[in-house]
């Protein structure tokens, strides 16, 4: 693919994807319902121009949760296709709360929780599951700063916990 830029995807007529729905597209992705809260708070916030998303966790379409611990049955390869999961899990719930994912200004910052032994040190590979996923969908306004740290549990044994903060378009 000469001449295409890393973020970008050609269709079929050669022509390039750039909404983020295209891109999703491109990557065989289509979003889920968003998952439902577990405990008593709400899945988002929209204050003025910025998105807050709670945290979200390794859950299938079908409701089915990734759970261990990150070093002991669970390796990097395998927690690392779980944030890409818990990914397009905060994408559906921003497109529920915005209606239109195309409203991201910025991906301003996550927050990777990663439920591992407390000998694991390798954290930041792990979310880039996510990391990647989000630069392939926004572009260049999918990068944002981070923070990937290990926990000694999370809710339902689930493997990893990202929550994310948007800056959006007027």
């Amino acid at each position: 693919m000469t001449g295409v830029c890393v973020n970008q995807f050609p269709n079929a007529a050669g022509k390039v994807e750039n909404s983020p729905y295209q891109r999703l597209a491109a990557l065989g992705i289509k979003l889920p319902p968003p998952p439902p809260p577990i405990a008593n708070f709400v899945t988002h916030v929209v204050e003025g121009n910025m998105l807050y998303l709670s945290g979200q966790g390794p859950r299938e379409a079908d409701g089915f949760l990734h759970a261990g611990k990150v070093g002991a049955n669970v390796g990097v390869d395998e927690a690392y296709r779980h944030a890409r999961l818990t990914g397009i899990n905060l994408l559906a719930v921003m497109h529920d709360a915005l209606g239109d994912l195309s409203r991201v200004k910025r991906v301003v910052k996550l927050l990777g929780m990663v439920n591992a032994v407390p000998e694991f040190e390798d954290h930041p590979s792990v979310i880039n599951g996510c990391s990647d996923l989000l630069i392939a969908v926004f572009g260049a306004a999918g990068e944002h700063a981070r923070s990937a740290v290990g926990f000694g549990s999370l809710p339902g044994n689930i493997t990893v916990e990202i929550e994310a903060i948007v800056a959006l378009n007027g």
